[in-house]
């Protein structure tokens, strides 16, 4: 009997103590993602090299067993101001605190150190596929007239697989309320040093490097740099209104603002308050009308302070 790939549920918990089972629950830790991708076993395979009087292979040993998973989760709010988005958990493991002020928002910013870790549980068809000690990195992403999504890899300890049957899920909100695509109307604010600008694009890198660290006596995963880049897409403007090429000769720093979404508790913002732009690559154009595709570097002042993404 085949195993069904759309037979999946994907559940998600931040861990009290790093590499121990967070037991995630299909009533409170369910993740509605798409474009999963599962690499179960990565590692190396260590080979024997045995001096035999004969012929033939010598058998090699798995190593430095871990698995990776990665996916895309719709981002948007949880429909209620002061409540935390079903994903958070998720930015939490990709080097993000989470600050919540009842009733009014959710707040997440970078941290350098004591990165939390995720549980997590894929169930394919049947077979139940843990991760223990996750961390990662991952892109936000925003297209005109897309879903805008937040696109994760994450990277944890294996555990081998086994047989569990499905668990019942709660999606709630994750479901019945819609995404509201990158529009003008539903994303009604980008701006760079404080000047309106048309946005085709935007990609925020996290730049998260993730390693796994083996050694004996401590198996972890670890987000050992962090180094943010943002790209995007925009209606050219007069240079007298914004001169990306002189901010970039004099190493500039300018903040960058996205609103997107609207309505109480369905409001995310990104803001960066010192980019520094890169070197415009080059000119594009669509129907004609010249495009910049721009590069900046979200730099920190006091520390971890480079982006926040809030939602209210």
């Amino acid at each position: 009997m085949p195993l069904y790939w759309d037979e999946k549920t994907l559940l998600l918990k931040t861990e009290t103590s790093y590499g121990v089972d967070a037991t995630p629950t299909g009533a409170a830790n369910a993740l509605l993602v798409t474009d999963v991708r599962l690499s179960p076993m990565e590692g190396q395979d260590v080979d024997r090299a045995l001096e035999m009087p004969w012929m033939g292979a010598s058998g090699t040993i798995p190593t430095g067993l871990h698995a990776k998973l990665s996916f895309k989760v719709e981002l948007k709010g949880s429909g209620t101001a002061g409540s935390a988005p079903a994903f958070g958990p998720v930015l939490k493991a990709l080097g993000f605190a989470e600050v919540i002020a009842a009733g009014a928002s959710v707040t997440y910013s970078r941290v350098s150190k004591n990165h939390s870790s995720a549980t997590i549980c894929l169930n394919i068809a049947g077979t139940l596929y843990k991760i223990l000690g996750a961390r990662g990195t991952g892109t936000l992403r925003v297209n005109a007239q897309g879903i805008v999504y937040l696109e994760a890899e994450l990277t944890g300890l294996f555990v081998q697989p086994s047989s569990q049957a499905l668990p019942a899920v709660t999606l709630g909100t994750q479901l019945s309320q819609f995404p509201q695509v990158a529009t003008s109307a539903n994303t009604p604010t980008f701006t760079v040093d404080a000047t309106a600008l048309v946005l085709r694009s935007l990609a925020l890198n996290l730049g998260n490097t993730v390693s796994t660290r083996f050694l004996i006596g401590s198996e972890s995963v670890i987000i050992e740099k962090i180094s943010e880049m943002i790209d995007f897409t925009v209606e050219a403007v007069p240079l007298a209104t914004l001169n990306p090429y002189a901010l970039a000769a004099a190493g500039g720093l300018v903040p960058l603002s996205l609103v997107h979404g609207t309505g109480a508790g369905k409001i995310c913002t990104l803001t960066v308050p010192r980019l520094q732009l890169q070197r415009p690559s080059g000119l594009e154009q669509q129907n004609r009308i010249v495009e910049w595709p721009l590069r900046g570097v979200p730099l920190p002042d006091s520390g971890n302070d480079q982006l926040t993404l809030a939602f209210t």
